[in-house]
């Protein structure tokens, strides 16, 4: 019998959209009444069984259950509907069939493509700038000056991605980051699962941390009736605490893995660098000024696109646009002619064409789930799981049934605003302060984005070649003290 060979991406991504769509036929169909604001009229619009306008006023807030100030619709932190508590409502089923099925992936591509020409034009600017060279030559000079210090470049990316993760939830913008740090990596000695480790890592954890991210910490803060602030201890502890766990892990793995490549996690499974056709040198090559400038220039754009998404509002139109202005003025300073230009970009793009539609058919899950009618299901259960319990076992159940959540959400906005203000009002039932809510989520949305198929670790997994069941292999010894960590934090935050 020929050696079990774990599936591609696409077909996990496939099977779990069948198996969402078994769900849609097997669990009852419902949902919560939800409440959203508009602006123009200052009227809350309710839908659920019946539709309403209400006043756009705090009574009606209070009346519903919501303990939200006016002042957040108001200001637009909050724009999208949310859940109003007390309101679940079984519904007609609405079973998901093979059509359905087969649409799934597709529709998924149509709402994910603003992320899609985001990694389909970064790849055109790694193209565009690998045809000058400076990357090889960068690479080469880079291990050169690490040689015997190695680990200090995987510490400091992991607390550089962390505190982008922690700021303003950087993760998509990560993709971008390993046709550069491959190389690097590997000239250094280590295999291919230490780049992906380090940087999906870093991401989570700041995820988990997140101070001020505004599409988890503040809009699930404002969603539960809090100030952001409160309950910053806590997460200031994961995000250090966490990555003192992450960067031992790492570290440790790393340097074995350095000292004997017989100790890696892919070793005897012929995985290819994904890079190697590109004729990446570790020699290190003459540094020109041209080439400086270059570097220069390359480095500059993520400087740009990390300010720009943090302070100037900016999201995947102008990050794309960012990169293929970048990817222009490289074509430029290489006085690279028209063809060779677009052969590079397109060629750059093509590359990432397979991850590009990875993002699209894991949105597939998400639609098929809400069409199905049992997201609203799947929460009320998981509150009503929760609920009754001694806020000592509350809280670390609470962050297992976020961390569940999360699995079928992947949106840490989207699962903010349907299950906060539920949990949120379920809070003071048990007597649990809010803002430890908020940090349960944050814990367990975090922590299932290490392993959860329809967020960034496939379409992260498959820029390096990295099967997707040793992820889970390597993984898991890791979640296991990060859930340990985050219990504790929950526990002691209640207790203080």
């Amino acid at each position: 019998m020929k050696r079990f060979k774990f599936p591609s991406p696409f077909t996990v991504l496939y099977i779990i959209i069948i198996i969402s769509a078994l769900a849609t036929w097997l669990l009852p169909a419902g949902s919560f009444d939800t409440l959203a604001y508009d602006s123009d009229q200052k009227i809350f619009l309710v839908k659920g069984e019946k539709s309403v306008n209400l006043p756009g006023n705090q009574n009606t807030l209070d009346s519903l259950g919501l303990q939200v100030e006016l002042s957040k619709f108001e200001e637009g932190k909050i724009r999208r509907p949310v859940s109003i508590p007390n309101t679940y409502n079984e519904q007609e089923a609405s079973p998901q069939g093979l059509k359905e099925i087969l649409f799934a992936p597709i529709k998924g591509i149509y709402e994910s493509i603003d992320i899609i020409l985001f990694v389909l034009i970064i790849g055109g600017f790694i193209g565009v700038f690998q045809h000058s060279g400076a990357l090889d030559k960068g690479v080469g000079l880079l291990a050169k000056k690490m040689e015997g210090r190695e680990k200090w470049l995987i510490i400091a990316l992991i607390l550089l991605i962390a505190l982008g993760g922690t700021t303003f939830g950087m993760q998509e913008e990560t993709i971008a980051f390993y046709p550069i740090l491959v190389p690097i990596f590997l000239a250094a000695g280590y295999d291919l699962i230490v780049p992906v480790a380090a940087v999906y890592g870093g991401s989570c954890i700041g995820l988990m941390g997140a101070l001020i991210n505004p599409f988890g910490t503040i809009i699930a803060s404002d969603a539960a009736g809090v100030s952001w602030t409160e309950g910053i201890e806590s997460r200031i502890a994961m995000l250090v605490l966490g990555s003192i766990v992450l960067i031992w892990y790492i570290v440790r793995y790393a340097d074995g893995v350095k000292k004997n490549l017989e100790t890696s996690i892919l070793h005897g499974l012929k995985v290819k660098n994904p890079f190697e056709h590109k004729g990446t040198s570790v020699a290190a090559g003459k540094m020109t000024a041209g080439t400086w400038v270059l570097l220069g220039l390359f480095g500059l754009t993520f400087v740009v696109m990390i300010y720009g998404v943090s302070s100037l509002d900016w999201w995947f139109e102008e990050m794309t646009a960012l990169f293929l202005l970048a990817a222009i003025i490289l074509g430029v300073m290489q006085r690279a002619s028209e063809s060779d230009f677009v052969a590079a970009f397109v060629g750059g793009a093509k590359d990432l064409l397979g991850v590009s539609l990875i993002i699209g058919v894991a949105r597939g899950i998400t639609i098929v789930l809400n069409d199905g009618l049992i997201s609203g299901t799947l929460l009320n259960e998981a509150s009503n799981l929760v609920s009754g319990t001694s806020p000592l076992i509350f809280l670390p159940m609470l962050m297992v049934v976020f961390f569940v959540l999360a699995f079928f959400i992947s949106s840490s906005s989207g699962l903010a605003l349907v299950s906060m203000p539920i949990m949120g009002a379920l809070a003071n039932v048990v007597g649990v302060p809010t803002e430890e809510i908020v940090n349960a989520y944050l814990f367990g949305f975090g922590l299932m984005q290490f392993i959860t198929p329809s967020g960034l670790i496939l379409p992260s997994l498959a820029m390096v070649n990295v099967p997707y069941n040793i992820w889970l292999k390597f993984i898991v010894k890791l979640l296991v003290p990060l859930a340990i960590l985050g219990a504790l934090i929950l526990i002691v935050g209640y207790l203080v």
